[in-house]
């Protein structure tokens, strides 16, 4: 897929220069060598001072302008990964592919795929400061992390002396005008069941049911909105239709990203023959239902089943109905608010991921929680749930929070400089996102840090998009902070 929006005329004509380029290269979690190259050629072109360490972060150096050599280090922080998700008939690949850009009134979005705003607009941003011959700053260190989006592998693997910097600015948020000064910590589960496949029994035929059209989102962001789970709304009707027509489960995909909300979900059943009028029915009445249920908060859900050929075999009936009685019972979306923040996010679970291959069904979900007791009390009950199923469960990838500190100096000054710049106070928040923040925190300590970023509308699906008018104002205010930093 190739361009056919040019946004090199944008203001800032920088970042958007530096945007243009990460969008040609392909970047998804897991691919980066392409991106790590790019960055560190950029270093050697500037002449800049760099470093990479033994998993792919790379840091890069910048002297203070003139005056301000004795200003604070101050650390640009931005992760290099974006999230992969597409709409499934659209032809793309995210490992070969560049992005297709759009620009519709003030937003920039990509055609039916993941824009990479998150947090492609913190890495553009960052390079156009390195590449500044007018901007007023400190010293600079530039971090790029690397698979953020996938367990903030980069951030886990730093070490407490890899940077100096004693201020940090994470440019990783998704609201300008707000300053986020805590956020969530996370843990992935992993849950599989193990089979033999059986066979298929006479007379049946074998149907393809899909489930689309589902808006999807970030499972940080908007596990607050109400949105629809396709797994949970593909297993209501897999129980139904087990429990009244003799349904058998053959193979089961819906998912790809922990931290995303899952759009789509396709699963091969077979049935009697003289069902498929009556699973029909069901699949349309479905398709009603779930509309009803979910039109204010999603557009047109799409629920179909078509005759296919008869699969090899069959996910055994126990194995069946303990995988479809736990994804059905098992939590999903907010499990509480904050009682002091009524309107933010506590603790909640995105069922995630569920894949079947002929031997193993792999169920995924990420619990994020800001309060750490909650967030062991929700994974023990996914983990009671799942056994009970029997099921192996084990955990993984878990990284702390980010506790807020009120007294933050780099919070006073961001406030200030905001005030001044735009004739408003921001907005101080905690976020239910997981942060990098969180881990470098808890690694390095006496650190003060900040996240803020620009304006970007539903990352982590293929309808995200970055309001253009808010990336000015967020590299306006950037670089007053910087200014600012006595």
């Amino acid at each position: 897929m190739g361009n056919n929006t040019d946004i090199r005329t944008m203001q800032p004509l920088a970042l958007w220069n530096n945007f243009y380029q990460i969008c040609q290269i392909p970047h998804p979690s897991g691919f980066l060598s392409e991106i790590s190259t790019f960055i560190i050629e950029f270093a050697k072109k500037k002449n800049l001072e760099f470093k990479v360490d033994n998993v792919g972060n790379i840091l890069i150096k910048k002297p203070a302008t003139l005056g301000k050599e004795n200003v604070p280090v101050v650390v640009l922080q931005s992760h290099l990964d974006m999230v992969p998700q597409k709409n499934s008939d659209v032809n793309h690949n995210f490992e070969k592919d560049s992005l297709s850009l759009i620009v519709e009134d003030d937003w920039l979005k990509a055609t039916q795929t993941t824009l990479g705003a998150d947090n492609g607009i913190g890495v553009a941003a960052t390079l156009a400061i390195l590449e500044s011959n007018d901007l007023s700053h400190g010293p600079i260190e530039a971090l790029f992390t690397i698979d953020e989006e996938v367990g903030m592998i980069g951030a886990k693997n730093l070490n407490e002396d890899s940077f100096e910097g004693k201020i940090l600015l994470n440019m990783d948020s998704e609201d300008e005008g707000e300053l986020f000064v805590g956020c969530a910590g996370g843990v992935d589960a992993n849950i599989t069941f193990k089979y033999n496949e059986v066979a298929i029994p006479n007379g049946d035929i074998a149907l393809e049911i899909k489930l689309s059209g589902l808006k999807g989102g970030h499972s940080g962001l908007e596990i607050n909105c109400g949105r629809a789970n396709a797994i949970k709304l593909m297993f209501r009707f897999l129980k139904e239709s087990i429990m009244l027509y003799e349904a058998r489960l053959s193979s089961i995909e819906s998912g790809n990203m922990r931290n995303a909300i899952p759009r789509e979900a396709t699963a091969t059943i077979t049935i009697p023959a003289e069902g498929l009028e009556e699973i029909s029915n069901l699949v349309q009445e479905y398709e009603q239902l779930f509309n009803e249920e979910y039109k204010s908060v999603e557009e047109k859900i799409s629920f179909t089943a078509k005759e296919i050929d008869l699969p090899q075999g069959l996910i055994p009936e126990e194995i069946q109905d303990d995988l479809v009685n736990s994804i059905t019972a098992c939590p999903n979306g907010v499990f509480r608010f904050i009682p002091e923040i009524p309107d933010t996010v506590e603790t909640s679970n995105n069922l995630s991921i569920v894949k079947s291959d002929g031997e193993n069904i792999f169920v995924a979900s990420l619990i994020r929680s800001a309060m750490e007791s909650k967030k062991e009390e929700l994974a023990s009950m996914v983990e009671s749930l799942f056994l009970l199923a029997g099921a192996k469960v084990d955990f993984s990838g878990n990284y702390p929070g980010w506790s807020p500190d009120m007294n933050s100096k780099i919070m006073t000054i961001m406030s200030n400089v905001y005030a001044k710049k735009f004739g408003k106070r921001p907005e101080v928040k905690v976020i239910h996102a997981g942060l990098e923040c969180g881990i470098i925190g808890a690694k390095k300590g006496d650190i003060d840090m900040i996240s803020f970023g620009p304006t970007i509308r539903h990352p982590h699906s293929p309808d995200e998009k970055v309001s253009i008018s808010s990336v000015q104002r967020f590299w306006n205010f950037l670089i007053s902070t910087l200014e600012e930093i006595k």
